[in-house]
């Protein structure tokens, strides 16, 4: 025990590498967390249904579906640091595509740009995390991508913040009368014409400005000389690795746990906007409860980071799906401001899973496994995808039994959290 307390988990001759690395984790997380609330802003300023409308989820983490496993082949043949470039490259042209969008005013066009910049996302995450994980000893890998991950909340919180105060409070079709309907709704349609230009712009300014950020970025990782984690030395073909992976039940369970989270995740954020409207509050002030909430969850990782010191992570990933099962539970179940609470402080238990799933899933993979390993947990990041529009199909049905629509869609999050639970007492159990 004692010598396991000096193993570093970041040892100085990495330090720049892995704060390098670590600064992209807030890059794609403001990318994430900046969308979220979009689902609820095109659905007003574009007049779509909440279904449609999280269409914007589908096409944003499609991306990372399409492109992972390419992304994952790009860097056994290449390096990490090529994934890296290819990656930032694409993610800028995706935020850039959003001025023609806007032009344009298609929803179409934009959900396009969202594709294109997810799949830059793809190559970031395939690449950024194993390579966080290789940076020192493996029995501190798990605890060093939970500390590395620590910081994409800190881009989340201030894409939260972008959208919350200069996207959201802005948008005149959220405008309400005093009797807290839309006047956007109320409108002809050369009137309603003026106020979508005008909203879509809004929307996609953060966008373009991301754009020429994410090239500074580029430019600065080209000119930094990183080690060396080339892909290309005596690897097996690709299907070789494939074949041990599938053959693999604690990978294989991995990517589901980590598909269920992402969903469980995306679905908590997208739709608290939703939740609180439910509640008669504006989209602009729901957005401050988002905020709440990434605080809340950025506070936690580096909680569950430090607890890793002392309880398994297994075990603590596996208390910590109970725990937002429990929360969750009165999402459903409790109508208000309660629920509302219970929902923010869902958060925290949500925080330590990603990384901890992604840690465990990968424990014990040889090197040339490790980015197909990797490819197909960030394919799971499909589970964002799929089922927020499944939830945006329950909260459009406005009543379902005795529970309101908005309330009874958070089943599926409890679902999710189920599977997270199961695979944390199985990797305890059965993988140890």
């Amino acid at each position: 025990m004692a010598e396991s307390k000096k193993i570093p988990v970041v040892s100085k001759d990495v330090l720049i590498p892995f704060i390098i690395i670590t600064s992209l984790f807030s890059l794609w997380g403001f990318a994430n967390d900046i969308t979220n609330p979009m689902v609820a802003a095109f659905g007003t300023v574009m007049e779509i249904s909440t279904a449609k409308a999280a269409l914007v989820q589908l096409a944003f983490y499609g991306g990372y579906a399409t492109m992972a496993i390419p992304a994952a082949l790009f860097v056994r043949k290449y390096s990490y640091k090529k994934g890296i470039l290819l990656g930032l490259s694409l993610y800028a042209i995706g935020a850039l595509l959003f001025f023609p969008a806007a032009q344009f005013e298609v929803f179409g066009f934009f959900l396009g740009s969202l594709y294109i910049l997810t799949f830059g996302l793809a190559f970031l995450e395939t690449t950024a995390n194993p390579y966080i994980l290789s940076m020192g000893d493996e029995r501190t890998a798990t605890q060093r991508l939970n500390l590395a991950q620590a910081f994409n909340p800190i881009g989340s919180l201030f894409g939260m913040f972008v959208a919350s105060k200069f996207i959201l409070v802005a948008l005149d079709s959220d405008k309400r009368n005093e009797a807290g309907e839309l006047i956007f709704s109320t409108l002809d349609e050369a009137q309603k014409a003026v106020i979508r230009t005008h909203d879509l712009a809004i929307i996609r300014n953060p966008y373009v400005i991301l754009g020429f950020v994410v090239i500074a970025m580029l430019i600065l990782i080209a000119v930094t000389k990183m080690p060396k984690r080339s892909a290309n030395t005596t690897y097996s073909s690709a299907a070789d690795s494939f074949k041990r992976l599938f053959k693999n039940g604690k990978y294989k369970e991995g990517v589901l746990a980590q598909l269920f989270y992402v969903a469980a995740q995306i679905m908590c954020w997208t739709f608290i906007i939703q939740y609180a409207g439910n509640l008669g509050i504006s989209k602009a002030e729901a957005q401050n409860y988002n905020i709440i909430a990434m605080s809340i969850f950025l506070g936690s990782r580096f909680i569950s980071t430090f607890l890793m010191k002392y309880i398994n992570a297994k075990k603590l990933l596996m208390i910590f799906a109970l725990c937002a099962m429990v929360t969750i539970s009165g999402v459903i179940l409790i109508e208000g401001i309660t629920g509302l609470y219970l929902l923010v402080a869902t958060s925290a238990f949500m925080s330590l899973m990603f990384p901890t799933i992604y840690g465990i899933a990968l424990d014990g993979l040889s090197e040339e496994d490790s980015a197909l390993g990797a490819a197909g947990l960030v394919m799971a990041i499909v589970g964002g995808a799929l089922m927020p529009i499944l939830q945006g199909l329950m909260i459009d049905m406005g009543k379902i039994g005795p529970f309101s629509g908005v309330n009874f869609s958070f089943i599926l999050p409890f679902i999710c959290f189920c599977f997270i639970a199961l695979y944390g007492y199985r990797t305890m159990k059965i993988y140890k």
